[in-house]
């Protein structure tokens, strides 16, 4: 994702900062209170234990078992485009890590 704009993306920091963006809820009241409580916390400058904290607190422990359970219960609903549907297919598909003859 950050190879796309390697000028704007040099730091470390600037990758966390810019993915905390998107944080909401309970993520970001937690990276909120790291800038409030512990500014020069490694999380705040760094992405790998930014991606490590936050993962471990509120990842999906098992990626495998929830594409699975993701693929089993996706359905080509009327309100959404097959293109949609289609990426999301393939999506779950990669992570379940079945063949194509399996799926």
């Amino acid at each position: 994702m950050f190879q796309a704009k390697p000028i704007t993306f040099q730091l470390e920091s600037s990758h966390v900062a810019f993915v905390a963006l998107y944080l909401q809820g309970i993520t970001f009241y937690h990276y909120t209170a790291l800038l409030w409580f512990d500014p020069n916390s490694l999380v705040l400058s760094n992405w790998q234990a930014f991606a490590q904290e936050f993962l471990s607190k509120f990842g999906v422990f098992d990626t495998v078992a929830e594409a699975k359970k993701n693929f089993f219960n996706l359905q080509m609903r009327n309100d959404k485009q097959f293109t949609t549907f289609i990426v999301q297919f393939e999506k779950d598909a990669y992570k379940t890590g079945w063949n194509y003859n399996a799926l």
